[in-house]
């Protein structure tokens, strides 16, 4: 008798929801690399019969699959509108099963021109009661080549070749790049990889990379961006901003990115406002949340993040949004999308929540479209359709 393989579910629920349930503990770094490796070494092997079996039951428990909820953007198939987002899979390890746990696009990276270490450690942290994250890893990652050789050894065909894998690539700024040679620094690394790009994603709002929020003045961002346009063979482009720009400075940009005919805004990057927590505690350290460096993520960001997207969204229809930051329930996801969001990414949510969240959002975007008699998701987007029980 061929013994049962226990669902991945159930597996996050018995052993990694338990340490999430602390600040303290498993280190969250520690946790995170550890997860990795194992979906590296997974992504490395799937053509081995038991990996494929294993395959074949998560993804048999975790996707969901309905025409209703797929869409063309920008001349890119997207099965589902539920992406993960930057900053998981730094390096691309495992971007051969993404779509095995349900997801319609995976975003690696953010990637640099050159390997860098990152912050000093500790520089992750988990604020269990509320459902966040406090982030100042600082671009750590191995670089634009290892990055591709990774693809390569993960046999991932290039984007003109390749059918079933929805790949997004972030991409920052080296640490040790001055600023005023930012635009070479970021052209290096998108040479390198655009023919894996379904789409590209240029990062100038990470809260841990001295100066990099600079960039988002429309002056040196319109330098950056029209170089990157100019390319061979360049990718659908989106411009990932941060949560703590005014709505002034949003329009700005958003009249930049129509000037240059870029293809979107992914809304929103990780938060220096500490929106209500900043006498909590960090246990690690000791110190406020007020007193640390870093980026807030999670379930605080949450309804900030979404009225950036609707404002966004109301006063200019056609730029593409990809909705991030404090996604974590069906709920929360479809108020996204009907505030404006085309596609929408989680993260830390997503962590906390385990893996059952993607299929979750899933069937919950479903159900919103059967009740409001909605034949496909595009019909949702800026709607202002409200969730119902």
């Amino acid at each position: 008798m061929t013994k049962r393989i226990p669902s991945i579910s159930n597996i996050y629920e018995k052993v990694i929801s338990p340490i999430l349930e602390n600040d303290q503990g498993v280190d969250a770094e520690y946790l995170t690399n550890l997860s990795l490796n194992i979906l590296k070494f997974s992504s490395s092997k799937r053509e081995w019969p038991i990996m494929k079996n294993i395959f074949k039951n998560i993804s048999n428990e975790l996707c969901i699959k309905s025409e209703k909820l797929s869409q063309n953007i920008c001349g890119i198939d997207f099965i589902n509108p539920i992406g993960l987002a930057a900053g998981f899979d730094k390096n691309g390890i495992a971007a051969n099963i993404w779509r095995d746990f349900g997801f319609g696009f995976s975003e690696l990276g953010t990637v640099t021109k050159f390997p860098q270490p990152g912050n000093k450690k500790p520089r992750l942290f988990r604020l269990a009661k509320e459902q966040a994250a406090l982030n100042r890893l600082g671009f750590n990652n191995n670089g634009s080549i290892s990055l591709e050789d990774n693809l390569i050894k993960q046999k991932i065909k290039k984007t003109k070749d390749r059918k079933n894998i929805c790949l997004g690539i972030n991409f920052g700024k080296s640490k040790i790049t001055p600023l005023d040679k930012s635009t070479e620094d970021y052209l290096a690394s998108l040479k390198k990889l655009i023919p894996y790009c379904d789409y590209a994603t240029i990062n100038v709002s990470s809260p841990n990379t001295e100066g990099l929020r600079k960039l988002q003045d429309p002056s040196l961002l319109k330098e950056l961006l029209y170089e990157i346009k100019l390319l061979n063979e360049c990718p659908p482009l989106f411009v990932k901003i941060a949560p703590d720009l005014n709505f002034k400075e949003i329009d700005e940009i958003c009249k930049l990115i129509n000037e240059m005919r870029i293809e979107g805004l992914i809304a929103t990057n990780t938060s220096l406002d500490r929106l209500g927590l900043e006498d909590r505690i960090i246990s690690q350290t000791g110190k406020k949340l007020m007193n640390e460096s870093g980026g807030l993520s999670g379930k605080p960001l949450q309804m900030k993040a979404n009225n950036i997207i609707k404002h966004i969204h109301n006063n200019d229809k056609k730029i593409i949004l990809i909705g991030v930051g404090g996604i974590d329930s069906p709920k929360a996801a479809w108020e996204r999308i009907c505030s404006g969001a085309s596609l929408i990414q989680v993260y830390t949510g997503w962590i906390y929540k385990g893996p059952l969240l993607v299929p979750e959002i899933a069937k919950g975007i479903l159900k919103q479209l059967e009740f409001y008699k909605i034949s496909n998701i595009k019909d949702a987007i800026g709607s202002g359709l409200k969730w119902q029980d």
